[in-house]
């Protein structure tokens, strides 16, 4: 296990066989409370779910659990310098063990890096008579990066360090498609389903979901935390008492049981909030930590289904829990014998109190993967990611006093008036 303090932030990289990397004792430095402040224990990829469409005889047996039935730690591989990660990375070696407990080492299974190019904040004033003002500053993000390749894909993971505060977990996928043969070599001769697309001459891609889901185990200035859940609402205006006709507002809820916490994402607008309720802010304002996911993908197989019972954690895109030692893995401990009697969606039906606990976030983060002939041979990156951002956490934007760099001069380019 690494310390890393980068910036604002504290961490430890951690390695194992079967999550790959974890992220742990994650920290935040309060330049006006004069303190690190705790935000996440401990985060990971529980499983990895890959179910795919083809339900007839030579195909229907295809459905992948990842880090269950292989192992993302097993399954990492040595990270290519300067193609992988750019050229001022840090590398860092790890050892993984066989079956038979023989270690083997691993060298640059780990990178990490600074990132640049984006803005971090910006304003132009322009409203003031005879004054323009006009401020902006750079952004510079840490990225952690393993790569995971389990068969015909490769797994590109990233965790993103803001100095804002913001944490960013980001999938990205390569590979090669998993193809089934066919004597068709032009769409004008398919005359059933395929249960795919057409990507060449006698080659099916065939429609498939990846469904990561992370294992995040908040410490929000402290373990005993709760989960809220805010509504956007409409709000009709009938009395007269405006010009307008609407308007819309928020309504929050404390989830009380694991029940109250199971969120299917696109519903209906929402904010997900995990909150310290024993800590509030100078005006009032509980401190927290919100999830911003990204597009959602929802399972698109029938409960009753046998994939589907066994990857019955992508039933929702968000479940919370308290923290149990022994619930780790989001597809049981033993996923190849798995019968579905040991997933997070049968622990969750203790439903079990959640408020002001140490609670875990599962949240589960899909792609729908329709081939395209763009992905063959070999596909380019496809990408997505979620955020876990301060809400409340800090008085006021904790980047206000930062400085960007100097300017760049680029010899022989010319430079603007």
């Amino acid at each position: 296990m690494c310390l890393f303090s980068w910036a604002n932030w504290k961490f430890h990289i951690g390695f194992d066989v079967r999550a790959g990397i974890i992220i742990s004792l994650a920290s935040i430095y309060d330049l006006e409370k004069h303190k690190s402040r705790r935000v996440l224990y401990k985060g990971y990829i529980s499983e990895l779910f890959v179910p795919y469409q083809d339900p007839t005889e030579e195909f229907y047996f295809k459905t992948f659990f990842d880090a269950g039935e292989y192992g993302f730690g097993r399954s990492t591989v040595s990270l290519i310098p300067n193609r992988d990660c750019p050229p001022h990375s840090h590398f860092i070696d790890t050892y993984i063990h066989s079956v038979d407990g023989t270690p083997s080492l691993l060298k640059n299974a780990i990178c990490v890096f600074e990132q640049y190019g984006s803005i971090m904040w910006r304003h132009t004033e322009t409203s003031i008579p005879n004054e323009f003002i006009e401020e902006s500053r750079t952004e510079v993000n840490l990225i952690v990066r393993t790569v995971v390749t389990v068969g015909n894909y490769d797994n590109v993971l990233d965790w993103e360090f803001k100095t804002s505060g913001s944490i960013k977990p980001s999938i990205a996928l390569s590979g090669i498609l998993e193809i089934k043969a066919t004597n068709i070599k032009h769409n004008d001769e398919i005359k059933g389903e395929l249960y795919g697309k057409l990507v060449s001459a006698n080659s099916i891609g065939i429609y498939h979901d990846h469904f990561y889901i992370y294992y995040l185990d908040f410490d929000i200035d402290g373990a005993e935390n709760s989960f809220e859940k805010t509504n956007l609402k409409t709000v009709r205006i009938t009395d007269g008492s405006s010009k307008r006709k609407s308007y819309w507002t928020t309504e929050t809820q404390t989830a009380k049981t694991e029940s109250d916490a199971k969120i299917t994402i696109g519903s209906a607008p929402a904010e997900l909030v995990v909150i310290n309720s024993n800590k509030k802010t100078a005006v009032g304002n509980h401190i927290g930590y919100r999830l911003i996911p990204a597009i959602p993908a929802h399972s698109l197989l029938t409960e009753d289904d046998y994939p589907q019972i066994r990857g019955a954690f992508t039933n929702y895109n968000v479940w919370v829990t308290p923290y149990n030692r022994t619930e780790k893995w989001a597809g049981g401990l033993y996923v190849d014998h798995s019968r579905g009697d040991d997933t997070l969606a049968v622990w969750t039906k203790q439903n079990r109190d959640i408020v002001n606990k140490d609670i875990v976030m599962w949240h589960v983060v899909g792609i729908h993967h329709v081939p395209t002939q763009e992905d063959f041979p070999i596909m380019p990156l496809l990408s997505t990611s979620f955020e876990l951002r301060p809400t409340n956490f800090f008085e006021r934007n904790p980047v206000l006093k930062t400085l960007s760099p100097g300017d760049v001069v680029w010899h022989g380019c010319p430079k603007s008036n």
